[in-house]
């Protein structure tokens, strides 16, 4: 039967439904292996050290999304670029971003910073583009974040978040994206 209008979709009052509940979840620890195996560790920790990530990181993310990493999405904060007459992100930055392999390596920079000076001036960066503006709203937020993933060719929940502010902590549920981690924690 379909809940009609005012329902608001909460649990089932039908009898027995505790029990089903309960079988499900036995069902699905059972099929659920106790320990992931060791060559899938292995392969885990190699791509995490690919996108210059820890490896409990990478494990979570990959955990929650069921999904590889495919893009690194970092803010103009995260990468030092904060002046528009220097747009030049720090050596020790640009060198730990042109390890990545396997993502693409995305940035949002904000205003009065300009994207193609920014990606002209660290050529390290597969993509650069303007930051959601701080007075937009979340689905205007949403949308300009989920234009830019799709743009590149990504899915949301593929793209890691990397920021330095509580806006940019923002980027990720707004995107869908896969999850987000400080500057500092990325670049030790």
């Amino acid at each position: 039967m379909r809940a009609g209008i005012g329902h608001n979709q909460g649990p089932t009052m039908e009898r027995g439904q505790k029990w089903r509940s309960f079988q499900w979840q036995k069902a699905r620890d059972a099929a659920m292996p106790k320990a992931v195996p060791l060559m899938v560790v292995k392969m885990h920790v190699a791509r995490a050290r690919q996108l210059g990530l820890d490896y409990p990181t990478y494990a979570a993310v990959r955990k929650a999304t069921g999904r590889d990493i495919m893009g690194l999405l970092f803010s103009s904060n995260a990468l030092r670029v904060v002046r528009a007459e220097a747009p030049q992100m720090p050596l020790d930055r640009s060198d730990a971003i042109e390890a990545v392999s396997g993502a693409r390596k995305l940035a949002l920079v904000h205003a009065p910073i300009r994207a193609e000076i920014v990606q002209q001036t660290n050529p390290v960066l597969d993509h650069v583009g303007v930051a959601p503006k701080f007075t937009d709203s979340w689905s205007a937020m949403r949308a300009h974040l989920g234009g830019i993933i799709s743009d590149q060719r990504l899915a949301r929940d593929q793209v890691l978040v990397i920021g330095d502010t509580g806006l940019e902590r923002d980027w990720a549920p707004a995107a869908q994206a896969a999850g987000y981690i400080e500057a500092a924690r990325y670049f030790p």
